[in-house]
């Protein structure tokens, strides 16, 4: 089965992901890695020279047609499931797993990675949290989507295994 992570930046995707595969044996993919592999570029970069839509699309193309095989977890970047039919098409081939933070904790996360985030520059304390909270509220009717929804805050692999083994 495949399993789509979904969620915030900084709410622990990649670093759940990656512990997850471990343990059941799966192949880990972060969306976004594989993005900057197939372009050849950053993110970042290919926003500027590209522009959001066009790298909207080719995320897109990214999440559909790429063969992950069935035994993967898959962590997607923060803005992923607001575009298109993406929250419908990952429910459709796979489980949904948001793992969901409030403001001031993925804030408290962010605030010394924030360099690498493009978003999140200049911003810091009370804007970044206020900054979180309004494109978390965009966000998350999205993100709830999910058929699984999971509370961030002290979520391990192992507790996300057993998420799964109930679901």
């Amino acid at each position: 089965m495949k399993i789509f992570l979904v969620g915030f930046m900084g709410c622990g995707k990649s670093t759940l992901g990656r512990k997850l595969a471990a343990r059941l044996g799966y192949k880990f993919i972060d969306l976004d890695e594989l993005f900057e592999q197939k372009e050849g570029t950053t993110i970042a970069k290919y926003f500027v020279s590209h522009g959001e839509e066009a790298f909207r699309q080719e995320e897109s193309n990214i999440l559909k047609y790429t063969d992950f095989g069935e035994q993967s977890i898959i962590s997607t970047g923060g803005g992923l499931p607001c575009y298109f039919d993406h929250m419908d098409w990952m429910n459709a081939n796979g489980k949904v797993i948001y793992i969901q933070m409030s403001p001031k904790a993925l804030a408290s996360r962010l605030e010394y990675g924030k360099e690498e985030r493009p978003l999140l520059h200049g911003k810091h304390g009370e804007d970044l949290v206020a900054f979180i909270a309004e494109k978390l509220a965009e966000r998350e009717t999205h993100y709830l989507k999910s058929g699984i929804v999971a509370d961030g805050m002290s979520l391990t692999a192992e507790k996300l295994e057993e998420i799964l083994a109930n679901s």
